[in-house]
């Protein structure tokens, strides 16, 4: 019996990983579900799961959530705050950490659960977009087990040899094919994108995703976290790996070798999956999810992206060729404008200017340290939001 922490339980990743764990009572008990303010649906959670402990950010609704599991008659301890959260991947009886908190807020739980050694199912990409080198050291000094729960990562995992470190050519992989949807405006021109609106940038056609991810899906950005991320994942340089608009998210991603082969990992669009490869690796288990019909598919089609209407990618690639702190600042700058876009001030368009001139405002810095890293940051986030009030 494994038992479990679900950092950021009630957003998508989370609720499909419990809906995994709860297919298999018999592998996996809950020790632990987190979230940011989503109270009542922790509340719902509890009740269903009946973790040990249950941690929320802000104190006031931790003890109304005390109140409401005590009038339920359920024994889960309630917490508050940052420290609980790195308590409950830290906690010895704790075997798997689902690293599922969106944005900067999630690396410093998930570094605590790599270096505790647990299984952690990295969801959280941006936790080792900003701290990548520090972060894949502490994996290995610590040895946690590291196994990417994004699609396409999990899928490139399937393709390469479990042991993959060195560099791609030492194991004949010459490229990483990272697939795409091209997101909800895939084929739009720049024009047609600058009239946009949240509800339609959240509108994605194949996956169902929390608001924030669903904006960088629309405007390619989450695939340049994703490259960044494949990166550090697989040893691989920038040049190493090609983003490939793939609109029926069919083929999760692929491997391509030295002797012409291209390996492919497929399946329906969901989620659960990957989780489930998580949970029980090297074995296998029922994820709940519908076998793939590839008559009914029919067709898979591929083609390049459009970087010139979405620039975002492109900033990426090029945060992550300077390397140091600028991966840091592009993701930090890159929170700071969906939140203004999703509030209504700013165009979608203006996501990758508010990010491009961050980029070219601060400094490429040695990304020594966690204060380093935690530093630059911090600086993006004020230039950011400065140049916001600015405009």
């Amino acid at each position: 019996m494994l038992a479990v922490t679900v950092l950021g339980a009630t957003g998508s990743i989370g609720t499909s990983t419990l809906d995994v764990v709860a297919r298999h009572p018999e592998r996996y008990e809950v020790y632990a579900l987190t979230a940011h303010r989503s109270r009542e649906a922790l509340l719902a959670q509890c009740r269903r799961h009946r973790p040990r402990v249950a941690v929320l950010d802000r104190e006031e609704d931790a003890a109304w959530l005390r109140r409401e599991l005590a009038e339920s008659g359920l024994s889960t301890e309630v917490r508050s705050g940052a420290e609980a959260l790195v308590e409950v991947v830290e906690a010895g009886e704790v075997d798997v950490v689902m690293a599922a908190i969106v944005g900067a807020a999630g690396l410093l739980p998930t570094l605590a659960a790599v270096r505790a050694a647990k299984r952690v199912l990295l969801a959280n990409k941006e936790a080792l977009v900003m701290s990548g080198a520090l972060f894949m050291d502490a994996v290995a000094r610590h040895g946690a087990l590291l196994l990417p729960i994004d699609s396409e990562h999990n899928a490139i995992y399937q393709c390469l040899p479990h042991e993959h470190r060195g560099g791609l050519a030492k194991h004949g992989v010459t490229q990483l094919l990272l697939t795409a949807s091209g997101g909800p405006f895939r084929g739009w021109s720049p024009q047609a994108l600058a009239t946009v609106t949240p509800e339609q940038a959240c509108a994605h056609p194949n996956w169902s995703m929390g608001r924030k991810i669903s904006v960088d899906s629309a405007t390619l950005m989450n695939k340049g976290l994703e490259l960044i991320e494949a990166c550090w994942l697989f040893d691989a340089r920038p040049d190493q790996v090609k983003v490939v608009v793939h609109p029926q998210s069919v083929i999760h991603s692929m491997a391509a070798y030295s002797d012409g082969s291209v390996l492919a990992q497929l399946g329906n669009p969901d989620m659960r999956t990957p989780i489930a490869y998580g949970l029980a690796w090297p074995e296998r288990i029922d994820a709940g999810v519908e076998a793939l019909d590839l008559f009914q598919v029919a067709r898979l089609d591929f083609e390049a992206p459009d970087e010139a209407a979405f620039p975002c990618l492109r900033l990426a690639r090029e945060a992550m060729v300077a390397g140091g702190t600028a991966p840091a600042v592009l993701n930090a700058a890159n929170e700071i404008a969906v939140d203004a876009f999703l509030a209504g001030r700013l165009s979608f368009g203006g996501i990758a200017e508010v990010v491009e001139r961050t980029l070219e405002a601060l400094p490429v810095a040695p990304a020594a340290d966690l204060e380093a890293i935690l530093e630059a940051n911090a600086r993006a986030r004020h230039m950011a939001s400065d140049w916001l009030q600015r405009r």
